[in-house]
């Protein structure tokens, strides 16, 4: 019986990463490398280094190390300018009401500033534990934002189980030998392939959790 429940902040929680998107697109517009919002949504769930890493190894450059701190700081401020993010519909009710029978967090890749203003603002007083993509060395595909996230919950991996939107989050989720519920919300259905259960839509996930809740509460 599942104790935890361990989600994705953007595309899962909050309806966030079209700004995420075009925030990555026009900073490394300023460095001279073009990247297609498509592609920040294929490599969703990695953390700035491995953003950075990712596009400039494509743009067959190697970024300076001061660059690192510099982009981020670039596109967090992109973000939060033209940020109209909104919470997914039912999903702050849903999370309510399975808090007293469930540990809930969230494992990001996204900075700390972003995610825990989001969820603040969303999701005042839900989560257990929030991870965000400067928490870890290491960001998804690793394992290491899962198996951080579980031992901060004080579960094992067989309690609790991943909410993931993007195909390097389900990565991870598995690489950390966890069960993985994949939901497509910017992507076609077949790149979260690795997931154990593929629900179609916010709707089938909800109903999903509130199947687990009714069972807990039994």
């Amino acid at each position: 019986m599942f104790k935890g429940i361990i989600f994705d902040s953007d595309g899962v929680l909050v309806n966030s990463m079209p700004y995420h998107a075009k925030a990555w697109v026009d900073v490394f517009a300023q460095f001279g490398i073009n990247v297609t919002e498509e592609e920040i949504y294929d490599i969703e769930g990695s953390n700035h280094v491995g953003v950075i890493n990712i596009f400039f190894e494509k743009a067959g450059r190697v970024p300076e190390p001061d660059m690192y701190d510099r982009i981020l700081e670039m596109k967090k401020a992109h973000f939060l300018e033209n940020n109209r993010a909104e919470a997914f519909e039912g999903m702050y009710q849903c999370l309510s009401s399975m808090k007293t029978r469930f540990k809930l967090a969230v494992a990001s890749g996204a900075d700390r500033t972003i995610v825990r203003s989001l969820m603040e603002k969303f999701y005042p007083g839900i989560f257990d534990v929030i991870i965000s993509g400067e928490d870890v060395k290491r960001g998804k595909p690793d394992p290491e934002p899962y198996n951080r996230t579980v031992e901060l919950l004080g579960l094992n991996k067989n309690e609790c189980f991943v909410v993931e939107n993007a195909p390097l989050g389900v990565e991870s989720a598995k690489n950390a030998g966890m069960f993985c519920v994949g939901i497509p919300t910017y992507i076609d259905a077949e790149k979260l392939h690795e997931a154990d259960l593929i629900l179609k839509e916010h709707t089938e996930l909800i109903e999903y959790l509130k199947g687990l809740d009714e069972k807990q509460s039994a």
